[in-house]
């Protein structure tokens, strides 16, 4: 069936719309967990908030490219007032491999 174009259009915008609010939560496979932290890493905020709502994300492991990346901890605003930062998270998976989950607001 071939959808007008004002349909389409219609129909794109509408899909986009939701897409904005919904969550797509997916795992990558990767072959290994993430080292641990550098020796210099600080857990914990690091100075004072730079301003009102500000929240402090701490450093993890970013899987970018076939190999694991730090991320330094940094203040960040949320995207809405309401959200919480959810850390990026490690599962065993099948035979020494893992799945790994994105960091995201909630």
């Amino acid at each position: 069936m071939k959808l007008s174009k004002p349909l389409a259009v219609t129909t794109l915008l509408l899909a986009s719309s939701f897409s904005a609010f919904a969550r797509v939560d997916f795992g990558i496979e990767v072959g290994t967990p993430p080292p641990p932290p550098p020796v210099a890493y600080a857990p914990g905020p690091v100075g004072v908030a730079p301003g009102p709502g500000y929240v402090w994300v701490p450093g993890y492991y970013n899987w970018v490219g076939g190999n694991y990346v730090w991320v330094g901890g940094r203040w960040m605003l949320p995207p809405h007032g309401h959200h919480v930062w959810v850390a990026p998270s490690y599962h065993p998976y099948h035979h020494g491999h893992y799945h790994y989950h994105r960091g995201h607001w909630r």
